[in-house]
């Protein structure tokens, strides 16, 4: 939901993303912010170079990120929490990666992956939180498997497990992790489509949101965006929030297959 953007931005992507760096072992090259020198030369100045990445204002990735990321991936109309794990998968490893995961863990063809009315359909009648698990589920084995992960594996398996912990307080009530800023790591550069293996099946749904243009029925479900409070213990998934990791690549999407959707709440 469009709540947990501003929060998302603060105590996750910035934390995350940090400040200036080019990695040789980066295939995005400089980069500032989370923003690539590609993303830059496409969405801020053409003849962007390394200095200019380096001097990049803020508000210009805060406006890259809205524009380009959240924007195509629908954040302002996903259940809360479930929308943070797609803009963070997206901007970690593509939007098209991240949308063609959506897809499949809510059962549909990921023949495409723009997020459609159909696929707003499908993630209203699923549970946010088995989403959720499942996103990031994916999202772990995937970077397990590039081969840059010995060098930037440690710091990949942290961002997951915070982007976890944030995303479940954002779906059960309002978030409290504060993610520490540390040098960025590396981004988990997508390599050419080699299809995806050893998935994480989904256990049983508890819950599950509504269907229909208007979401009343997950909203309804989420009583942070109605504005009630809701009580309860606050779980911090990933342990210690210390050393943040950044991954640049060149925002290619990897197409993947046998993902177990998420089960359709009875």
């Amino acid at each position: 939901m469009k709540n947990t953007y501003s929060e998302a931005m603060r105590r996750g992507v910035f934390p995350h993303e940090g400040g200036y760096t080019n990695h040789p072992s980066d295939p995005g090259g400089p980069t500032n912010w989370g923003i690539t020198i590609t993303d830059a030369r496409k969405y801020w100045k053409s003849n962007a170079t390394a200095a200019d990445v380096r001097e990049m204002p803020k508000t210009v990735a805060e406006d890259i990120y809205r524009k380009h990321y959240a924007s195509p991936m629908q954040y302002d109309n996903l259940p809360a929490g479930v929308d943070y794990s797609v803009l963070d998968y997206a901007i970690n490893s593509g939007i098209g990666r991240s949308g063609k995961v959506l897809r499949r863990v809510c059962g549909l063809a990921d023949n495409d992956w723009r997020v459609t009315d159909e696929v707003m359909i499908a993630v209203g009648k699923r549970d946010p939180v088995k989403l959720i698990e499942a996103i990031n589920d994916e999202r772990l084995a995937f970077l397990k498997r590039l081969k840059t992960w010995p060098v930037f594996g440690p710091g990949w398996g942290r961002r997951v497990s915070e982007v976890r912990g944030l995303s479940l307080n954002f779906a059960k009530q309002p978030a409290s992790i504060v993610i520490t800023n540390s040098p960025a790591v590396g981004k988990g550069a997508v390599p050419a489509p080699t299809g995806l293996k050893n998935v994480v099946a989904v256990g049983p749904v508890v819950a599950a949101g509504g269907a229909g243009a208007t979401w009343k029925d997950w909203v309804i479900a989420h009583p942070w965006e109605t504005g009630a409070i809701a009580v309860g213990t606050i779980v911090v998934i990933g342990g210690a929030l210390y050393m943040v990791n950044r991954c640049h690549q060149s925002k290619q999407d990897s197409p993947t297959s046998g993902i177990v959707p998420v089960p359709v709440a009875k």
